[in-house]
């Protein structure tokens, strides 16, 4: 029998290489918070991942290509995390950390913390430090209004509030 008929184990299902997570290449500025948050994601990817390699199916090889890919980048941003104490800074600034109020042109407020990208979440007001936003405060003082270069369209913010809070 003709060998391009046989299916040899080495290219079964999941066997072709997965590309790899990119890593940003700015400093890994984190809170203590997201460095707990990461290493916690860590340790139940590893747990995860022992699990799978226990029951030893085939079927399993692609989510444990994906889980060892996504280990090897979350091992790398735990150990290039540098955290940053909250509030280092002078505390009339926006700094890594603070909660800003800022208000829209309409009057509405809008409330960010600026952090690290791995524990960045908008839907609870948790915006990277790298982000359009995120660089637009940082260093603003209340009072100062500030440019928001977004996809919809410039908007300039007036920053109303900044404060340091134990994240």
């Amino acid at each position: 029998m003709s060998r391009a008929f046989v299916k040899d184990d080495d290219t079964a299902a999941g066997s072709e290489e997965l590309p790899e997570r990119p890593v940003s290449t700015q400093p890994n500025y984190v809170t203590a918070r997201g460095l707990a948050q990461l290493r916690r994601r860590q340790e139940e990817m590893l747990a995860r991942h022992a699990q799978l390699k226990q029951a030893a199916e085939a079927f399993d090889r692609p989510e444990i290509a994906r889980l060892e890919r996504d280990l090897r980048y979350v091992a790398q941003r735990v150990d290039t995390a540098q955290v940053v104490e909250p509030g280092s800074r002078r505390a009339d600034e926006v700094h890594f950390g603070a909660t800003v109020g800022a208000r829209e042109p309409d009057g509405t407020l809008l409330d960010v913390t600026i952090v690290g990208e791995d524990e960045a979440d908008v839907a609870q007001g948790l915006i990277s430090w790298d982000s359009p936003l995120g660089l637009a405060l940082l260093g603003a003082q209340v009072g100062d209004t500030v440019r928001w270069r977004r996809p919809a369209g410039e908007v300039d913010l007036e920053v109303a509030s900044i404060a340091y809070v134990g994240l």
